[in-house]
């Protein structure tokens, strides 16, 4: 049954891996992609048919053929971060995973009200910039890799660095190692699985460490992420990763049901003793996986084969069409 349903995604992000993982599972892909995007998806032939557009206002003009094609829209940030959220809940492709859930990572006075409800541990949020009384990190709304992203010290230092910018959160800085967890919740197999770790590498707060001390004043810190690494963690601390995991999972329930299934990540630091601060979700697959291609050790512990977590979820798609349950994951 799976071969008369077709993968389908925008050509951006994680995509080769979702397309990669769809081949994998046996299903037929397609990609929807900006015109100056589309070589690389026919370079690396993971796509069976390019879908192009001038630009990503115009994926309604091509929800016809994909709709004909039978196709599971797997959404990742660049869905997100380039269409509003008004227009991704009027795409009429099917679409995996809960897409109200994306309202609860996208404000993130509700992906805190959530967080908070999951019970981890999260840095202070100052609610006036007068409140300021040590180093803080300035985030603004949406899934755009960082950008913008800035640091201060007092309210003064704030003002100067916002300027008329709005819909933005102060958030304390929390000092240690930043260790984003990917997960995969499984609706078909009722479990939350561990797919791996990473960090990210990000301009130019990266590379300020290569200037010496002396000649790193009046150089703007910034937090554009331009590429990710592997990370292995430390085993003593997975049944801790496990338990945060599955409490995201429980209280997303409360909040939007039938909750958050598939993939999604918890944006962490871990501080000196070893305590995990959460500053963030991802309610979806994070470019973060794609260091794991040919899948991280935590998945072939799990799966045995190389399992990355765009096959994951063709994976999820195919048991969910054999076993007569593929309403249960769309959403």
């Amino acid at each position: 049954m799976k071969s008369k349903y077709t993968i389908a995604t925008l050509g951006s992000h994680s995509a080769l891996q979702i397309l990669r993982g769809g081949k994998d599972e046996g299903f037929k892909t397609i990609v929807v992609c900006k015109k100056e995007h589309c070589q690389i998806y026919r370079y690396f032939r993971v796509a069976d048919k390019v879908l192009e557009i001038h630009s990503y206002d115009e994926f309604p003009t091509v929800e016809d053929e994909l709709l004909k094609e039978n196709a599971i829209l797997v959404p990742h940030a660049s869905l997100i971060a380039y269409m509003s959220l008004d227009a991704v809940g009027k795409i009429r492709v099917p679409y995996y995973g809960n897409r109200r859930i994306l309202l609860w990572e996208s404000d993130r006075d509700r992906q805190r009200k959530w967080l908070e409800k999951a019970g981890l541990n999260l840095p202070r949020v100052y609610e006036d910039p007068d409140e300021i009384d040590g180093l803080c990190i300035v985030k603004f709304q949406g899934a755009k890799g960082g950008q913008g992203y800035f640091l201060a010290r007092s309210s003064e230092e704030f003002r100067q660095k916002i300027g008329a910018l709005k819909d933005y959160s102060i958030q304390e800085y929390v000092v240690g190692i930043p260790v984003y967890i990917h997960y995969f919740y499984s609706v078909i197999r009722g479990e939350l699985e561990l797919m791996g770790f990473d960090r990210r590498y990000e301009s130019n707060v990266d590379a300020i460490s290569r200037i010496p001390a002396g000649l790193q004043e009046g150089i703007d810190v910034t937090y554009t992420i331009v590429g990710n690494f592997p990370l292995f963690l430390r085993e003593s601390l997975l049944p801790e990763v496990f338990k945060m995991g599955q409490r995201v999972v429980e209280a997303s329930r409360e909040v939007c049901e039938p909750g958050i299934f598939g993939p999604f990540c918890l944006e962490t630091v871990v501080t000196p003793d070893l305590k995990f601060y959460v500053f963030e979700i991802s309610a979806r697959i994070v470019a973060g996986t794609n260091v794991f291609m040919e899948g991280s050790p935590y998945a072939y512990l799990k799966h045995g084969i190389p399992m990355t977590t765009g096959r994951r979820i063709a994976l999820e798609i195919r048991e969910a069409i054999e076993q007569g349950r593929l309403k249960e994951i769309l959403g």
